[in-house]
């Protein structure tokens, strides 16, 4: 088989395959515990599965329009008002079959040969793929525990020069505040500097927005497009229902941006996938203009687990961990256990840690390489407290044996 050379240029997603490999050890009967899901323990709520079902009983089961149905659409644009202090008009929004194809056809329509997408560093196993699927290159922008996670603007101008001076094109910055897999978020005052060099140099930004709702410490999530107006006609704005709702499986993101790209990503949309699930989308209707409460509800809860998560990895020897704004990710550092022996097995990195884990403790993470950076792993505290207390009793216990 021949395969094309689009198709040899992408990985698995690793989160996705920690995943996999953690349900069929489950399903062998392996009493193993995961912090590898991206997807929140809650279930969804009533109200929404309630209005899926009188959907599917309304007969609300046959295509709708490529883009989303109407009123879907206008619940979208007034979200963007009362959140985001963002204006929309209808024909401004496309809904698709999550927020991770919405980001898909965004690069599909802005980024070709020649372009490149800087993107901060550490970052979601998904972004540098996708520009490789348009036929465009990566810049990274490392970050570190030391700026929070974030960049700084000098960090940007110096990326924008180099790429220029490589004869290349910098179109496109990707923000994701807060993040995936840090939990890091930028404050207004800093989109606001980055901002201004996005507009300076005529640059586009993929502004991914979904953990907006679940931040802690009394951060306050802002747009950077409704921070820096000048940026609204060089910006996609990305986001969904799966994180803040619990409805990863339910596939329903959207993206807001002017019209001509919008009109293009649903060409390309049509072509592919064509609309979202009819039934999915009547849910969504009801998660965007239904009670709220159950968002805070949720929320608190993974505060406590955040609190508690990075308490205890900080209390371990050897791995410190940055506590995370937004999200409900950490992204400790295991760099100290590095050198460290288990049998005739040495720890040279993040990927050897995680293995260790999986295969000698039952507890499965996602190596930092993927990420970015194989000096961390991700663990992901959506799951129960119960949980995570025999995760991290056993996490600790595996640290302890290493000589």
């Amino acid at each position: 088989m021949s395969l094309s050379e689009r198709a040899k240029k992408i990985k698995p997603s690793p989160t996705l395959a920690i995943t996999a490999k953690f349900k069929a050890m489950k399903a062998e009967g392996i009493d193993v515990v995961g912090f590898g899901a991206g997807e929140p323990d809650f279930d969804t709520p009533d109200h929404i599965k309630e209005a899926a079902i009188k959907a599917i009983k309304d007969g609300m089961t046959k295509y709708t329009p490529v883009g989303g149905i109407p009123e879907l659409k206008k619940a979208i644009v007034e979200k963007f008002k009362r959140d985001n202090n963002l204006e929309y008009t209808v024909d401004q929004i496309l809904v698709s079959p999550g927020a991770k194809f919405s980001l898909y056809l965004a690069m599909q329509v802005l980024l070709q040969k020649g372009d490149v997408i800087i993107i901060p560093a550490p970052y979601w196993v998904s972004y540098s793929d996708q520009a490789l699927l348009a036929d465009a290159e990566f810049r990274l922008i490392h970050t570190t525990e030391k700026t929070g996670f974030k960049i700084t603007p000098e960090d940007l101008e110096k990326t924008i020069s180099e790429v220029k001076s490589n004869g290349l094109n910098p179109k496109v910055f990707l923000l994701n505040s807060p993040s995936n897999p840090t939990g890091a978020a930028y404050e207004a005052e800093e989109l606001k500097e980055i901002g201004k060099i996005l507009v300076k140099h005529g640059l586009w930004v993929i502004s991914d927005e979904i953990y907006e709702f679940l931040v802690y410490d009394g951060y306050k999530h802002h747009s950077i497009v409704a921070l820096v107006p000048e940026l609204k006609e060089r910006a996609i704005v990305i986001n969904g229902v799966s994180k803040t709702y619990s409805m990863t499986g339910w596939r329903i993101g959207y993206a807001a941006g002017p019209v001509d790209v919008i009109k293009a990503m649903t060409n390309i949309q049509s072509q592919s996938t064509s609309n979202p699930t009819s039934i999915s989308q009547a849910a969504a209707l009801a998660a965007l203009t239904g009670p709220q409460n159950c968002v805070e509800e949720m929320r608190k809860e993974f505060d406590k687990r955040r609190t508690y998560i990075v308490d205890r990895l900080d209390s371990i020897d050897g791995i410190s961990c940055f506590k995370p704004k937004g999200a409900f990710y950490v992204f400790p550092n295991v760099s100290g256990l590095f050198g460290k022996k288990y049998g005739d097995k040495v720890i040279n990195s993040a990927t050897d840690f995680a293995e260790y884990l999986l295969e000698e403790a039952k507890v499965a993470v996602v190596p930092g390489a993927g990420f970015g950076n194989d000096n961390y792993v991700r663990m992901s505290y959506a799951t129960s407290m119960e949980e995570i207390k025999r995760g991290l009793d056993r996490i600790e216990e595996a640290v302890k044996k290493l000589s």
